[in-house]
């Protein structure tokens, strides 16, 4: 049964207003409502097309009389921040992700009329560490738990969202994991970190990078919204790349910096506004992540029409090479066949002072 009333939160941000346009330009959904605490652009506000905007804190328990007054069947919950800068500090931040997360579940709760909830999570909750599998899979946890920030807030607000479906057994929850999101539109950690000229990675680490475009995030968020899917599920790209790979690819400058090194870096960027990467999202750049998405394809039933490789081919199209990639290619082609030169010199060299077998005869005879 399609949804006849949806809320939506944080619909001033890209992801979250394309949700809510998608979903009003449904002729079978009779109201959409989009909550956030500042309005959306204009142009954005054009998008949202027949979406009802209301000005409201999700910390503000007035939530609930939205979603008692309109009687809201289908909450997905998308306001949820990544960036200390982005919230005023890391104080706001949690109480937006945590204690909005509260108030609105318990308004839910409330609400006999709310019947499905679609939590946008992030693969973030398995953590970053050296003794990270290959792929993790929906039934696994972090080896390492997360410490602080954003990864954990998501692994709280999991927690709080499945405590509600015990609460609450007749309510469809659908919590979608995703990979960092990438697109020629959509702003994110990641985007703001790769249109940095010169970008520091970690000496002797190369994470594996699983990216998904912001079309195919889109399209999974308004199947789980119309449809009947319920439980956990990855979402993600085919394929991965490393990060230096990733660099190369969008012709920046990488600067491998050792780890003490690279926190001092990051620190700063912070504090005047470069890059707003906290010590956890560190780590992510040290050891990547990498999920599997068989529940997406077979379980969930959509497979994502841009692969890792594709999305950032696409996201590459908006933003101009500091260094073409094909001088990239070009010298670290000379590089890698210099190396192999001075290997294989070296291996000759090594032959020719290697002491020349003795010869069975002369051999016999030392030994008389």
């Amino acid at each position: 049964m399609p949804p006849a009333v949806v809320l939506v939160t944080g619909v001033s941000r890209w992801l979250g207003g394309a949700l809510a346009a998608e979903l009003a330009a449904d002729p079978s959904i009779e109201r959409v409502i989009g909550v956030d605490t500042v309005p959306p652009s204009p142009a954005m506000l054009r998008r949202l097309g027949r979406t009802e905007f209301v000005r409201a804190d999700i910390r503000n328990p007035l939530i609930g009389k939205v979603i008692g007054a309109a009687a809201v069947d289908t909450v997905v919950h998308m306001n949820i921040s990544s960036t200390p800068a982005g919230s005023g500090g890391r104080t706001p931040m949690k109480e937006l992700n945590v204690i909005g997360t509260m108030q609105l579940l318990a308004a839910c709760q409330r609400a006999p009329s709310v019947r499905r909830f679609v939590l946008k999570s992030t693969t973030a909750v398995y953590g970053a560490s050296s003794r990270d599998p290959a792929v993790f899979t929906e039934a696994m946890q972090a080896r390492q738990v997360p410490s602080g920030g954003f990864a954990r807030d998501s692994v709280d607000i999991e927690g709080y969202v499945r405590s509600f479906g015990r609460r609450r057994p007749d309510v469809d929850i659908a919590m979608l994991r995703f990979t960092n999101f990438i697109g020629p539109r959509i702003d994110s950690l990641l985007t703001g970190f790769l249109r940095m000229p010169v970008v520091p990675t970690a000496l002797g680490y190369d994470a594996r990078v699983q990216l998904l475009h912001e079309d195919d995030a889109l399209a999974v968020l308004v199947r789980a919204t119309t449809g009947d899917f319920t439980g956990t599920v990855n979402v993600g790209g085919e394929g991965t790349l490393l990060l230096s790979q990733i660099v190369r690819r969008l012709g920046r400058i990488e600067v491998p910096l050792p780890y003490p090194a690279l926190g001092s870096v990051g620190r700063v960027s912070r504090r005047f506004g470069f890059v707003d990467y906290s010590p956890e999202q560190m780590r992510f750049l040290n050891f990547g992540r990498v999920v599997d998405t068989t529940v997406l394809r077979t379980t969930f039933g959509y497979a994502p029409r841009f692969t890792t490789s594709a999305a950032l081919a696409d996201y590459a199209r908006t933003v101009p090479p500091v260094v073409p990639p094909q001088l990239v290619d070009q010298a670290t082609g000379a590089l890698r066949g210099l190396l192999s030169r001075v290997g294989d010199t070296a291996a000759a060299v090594g032959d020719r002072l290697s002491p020349a077998p003795s010869a069975p005869g002369l051999r016999a005879v030392r030994d008389a």
